[in-house]
């Protein structure tokens, strides 16, 4: 007897096809495509512009075995199903499959799934459709306009600056985003202002500071010392009168659930995740992870979408959640629901728990630590924004003595409501302490107790970090959900953007290409321009443009602004400015500049090829060294070990595998240090010859097994034994000119 044929379901992941197998049963097979199998060749255009921007697609290099094997399967199956990802990129794939696969539309059948559970695979399974052509078009659109501009610029930009750059119509407006930002900065002109504060005591013997407000209710900025000292010497030991004490209540409303851009923002802020890293641990909560006692659950709704629309039936689960968990007090009069800004394809779901009943804390043995992060993050913004308003009382009283007007203000919480569960995180957190305000009322007398002034000085715009910079740019309308990640990622691989601390700051290669795709290329790097072409590429996801028109809209201005560009261009060379260090050559005395290499970012004399001396590029640390005082400097290894050393280097010899700290020690005086890693850790002193030294064993983490103490080049042996740390100097000094030497040589 024949064996009965089995439906064959085609997704992108082996994670996303087993978990999806299991739920189907054997009549089906599952199998990964392991993303695209049919794209554009990249040695060449691979797009014929003049028959009408056709493009020329292959089968993806190294993917024949996966190709084979799917052309096998797939003429053995009764029903082919193309169940790769629910947007633009994977309804291209399935377009690509279909035809790389020779799929007839009968046996071709699209389905996607918003969630990994088993109800909502089932249900999608029976409910196939076609694949949507204009999503497919769309996407092309996207490919071959990033394509064109790519292959065509790029050229140009390694004749006329250096070779191995790139050009992209969204990667080069956002390194331009950093670039405008970073000459904000550098036109800022600071002003002078002062602050005022007085302690003012009651006659009940309570003190509360109150800060310079203004002329009766008029605001006013005390703009120099002299104003600040006339105001001080009109108030000195005058009695305040209490002009007016308001007390109110203020509600504080929760944010919406979650889209791509927004949780790669507060995953930044909060969790000190890089975006493309979110996405990463993301998409195995969307796939499916091994849960005791439920097998393998996709936890997250899919994590590539601009909508902020929630199913009513996720918000009945929820309401019932919280009602069961907090109390009917914790849930608003009327479910909550958010209004999707314009312009957002709304394709899917905000991002949410697929079951609100499963708790962080309940899933967290089955997580990694990064994925039980993650998911409470997801978990506790989907939930707060379901519950009531925090309640806070506010008081604010102003107290004014010879026309001048001080005021102070205390808020204090009455109702946690859904800060029970979420609370926002902010860009620019603040650490002041406000003490709760006395018992005042209007007319009451208070004295000053202490006057003081404090110079200040306007500051300009802080530089973007990733969270920012994605917000600013889903704000600009530049890029969508699934191209921000790659987008921070290419700047800064490309060394157009580099990260200090949690900031992006533009290279001088960056502001150098910027400038020359804004002389040349003014559509390619204008905001608003970008912007279009993304509502251009919406309008054909929905059928109201066609694709190939919009290329050609493009293509006529583009191709006119490159001709001309090679034309003024022609026997220039860009030659792109040192970016200076604040070291100079041990060799020559030179001030030294960075360079970058194969392997990243290192310090080299400006004189080569008359001296060859280069250097890692350091980083200075808090503290000071605890054996001769000098710098502490952050050092990497050949095999990637961070560690910590003095800046003499083999004349001192100190190095540490703990963080130096700003801190220093009460008995001694010397720098404490904290083990490394991320969250709050206890610092402690290292200095043997102090009575609060810290042995190894006892400083907050496991001990290093002796295998695991010396990396692999044998350069950083462990402290505090000094013998041994002076040998590592020793030995590391040479090795790092040499492999240094190698890539100045190389850039040159």
């Amino acid at each position: 007897m024949a064996k009965a044929k089995t439906d064959l379901v085609i997704v992108e992941s082996p994670a996303k096809a087993r978990t999806i197998e299991k739920y189907l049963g054997t009549n089906y097979k599952v199998v990964a495509s392991m993303g695209h199998l049919r794209d554009l060749p990249k040695s060449k255009l691979g797009v014929d512009i003049e028959a009408g921007f056709e493009p020329q697609y292959i089968p993806v290099k190294g993917r024949e075995d996966v190709i084979a094997d799917l052309k096998k399967r797939s003429k053995s199956a009764n029903t082919v199903y193309l169940a790769t990802d629910p947007d633009r990129e994977g309804e291209a794939i399935s377009w690509h499959l279909k035809e790389l696969l020779n799929l007839p539309d009968e046996k071709a059948k699209r389905v996607t799934f918003n969630e990994i559970t088993r109800r909502v695979v089932t249900e999608s399974i029976q409910a196939p459709r076609e694949i949507d052509q204009d999503l497919v078009d769309a996407q092309q659109a996207r490919r071959i306009l990033d394509r064109i501009v790519g292959y065509k610029l790029s050229p140009l930009l390694w004749k006329k600056v250096k070779p191995g750059l790139s050009a992209g119509r969204v990667q080069s407006v956002a390194t331009r985003i950093v670039v405008d930002r970073e000459r904000e900065i550098r036109d800022f002109k600071s002003e002078e202002y002062w602050l005022i504060d007085a302690e003012l005591r009651c006659d009940t013997g309570d003190t509360f500071s109150a800060r310079y407000y203004g002329e009766g209710d008029k605001k006013a900025d005390v703009k120099s010392e002299a104003a600040a000292d006339a105001i001080i010497r009109d108030v000195t030991a005058q009695p305040f009168t209490m002009h007016d004490v308001k007390r109110g209540e203020k509600q504080r409303s929760p944010s919406p659930p979650f889209i791509t851009s927004t949780l790669q923002q507060e995953a930044s802020r909060r969790l000190g995740m890089t975006p493309r890293r979110t996405m990463s641990i993301a998409q195995q909560l969307y796939e499916g992870v091994d849960l005791a006692g439920r097998g393998t659950t996709g936890l997250i709704t899919y994590m590539r979408t601009d909508s902020l629309r929630l199913s009513d039936e996720a918000l009945r689960a929820a309401k019932d959640f919280i009602i069961g968990r907090y109390g009917p007090e914790y849930y608003p009069e009327k479910t909550r629901t958010f209004k999707t800004k314009s312009g957002a394809q709304d394709a899917h779901e905000a991002i949410r728990p697929t079951d609100v009943t499963l708790t962080p804390e309940s899933v967290r043995h089955d997580l990694t630590q990064e994925q039980y992060r993650l998911y409470r993050l997801i978990w506790g913004r989907f939930t707060a924004c379901q519950m009531a308003n925090a309640i806070y009382d506010n008081v604010v009283v102003d107290a004014r003595c010879a026309g001048h007007t001080f005021r102070a203000n205390y808020s204090e919480q009455k109702f946690a409501g859904y800060t029970a569960v979420y609370e926002e995180a902010r860009d620019e957190e603040t650490s002041e302490v406000r003490r709760p305000l006395p018992a005042l009322k209007p007319g009451d007398t208070v004295l000053p107790e202490k006057l003081t002034k404090e110079q200040q000085f306007t500051q300009p715009p802080t530089r973007y970090t990733e969270a920012t910079l994605i917000r600013a740019m889903e704000e600009k309308g530049i890029g969508r959900p699934s191209t921000y990640a790659p987008t921070i990622s290419t700047i800064t691989s490309r060394n157009y953007v580099i990260k200090e601390g949690k900031y992006l700051r533009p290279t001088n290669l960056g502001e150098a290409v910027t400038q020359l795709m804004e002389d040349y290329f003014k559509d390619i790097v204008d905001l608003k321009f970008t912007a279009h072409m993304e509502d251009e590429l919406d309008h054909i996801e929905s059928g109201d443009a066609k694709w190939k028109d919009v290329l050609a809209s493009f293509y006529g201005g583009f191709d006119s602004e490159l001709t001309s560009a090679e034309k003024a261009l022609e026997g220039q060379h860009i030659k792109v400015p040192d970016e200076l260090s604040d070291e100079v050559c041990d060799v020559c005395g030179r001030q030294m500049v960075v360079k970058t290499g194969r392997f990243g970012r290192f310090l080299a004399c400006p004189g080569f090829p008359d001296c060859t001396f280069t250097k890692p590029l350091v980083i200075e640390m808090p503290g000071k060294c605890p054996r001769c005082g000098s710098r502490i400097l952050k050092r990497t290894s050949r095999k990637g070990y961070t560690f910590y050393a003095c800046e003499r280097g083999q004349e001192c010899g100190f190095m540490s595998w703990e963080v130096p700290t700003k801190e220093f020690c009460p008995d001694c005086g010397k720098t404490l240090f904290k083990p490394a890693g991320k969250g709050k850790k206890k610092p402690f002193c290292i200095n043997e010859a102090c009575k609060s030294f810290v042995p190894e064993d006892q400083r907050g983490y496991r001990r290093r097994k002796k295998t695991d103490e010396t990396p692999a080049d044998g350069a950083e042996p462990p402290v505090p034994e000094k013998k041994t740390a002076a040998k590592k100097s020793t030995a590391k000094k040479p090795a790092a000119k040499k492999t240094a030497a190698k890539k100045t040589t190389k850039a040159k």
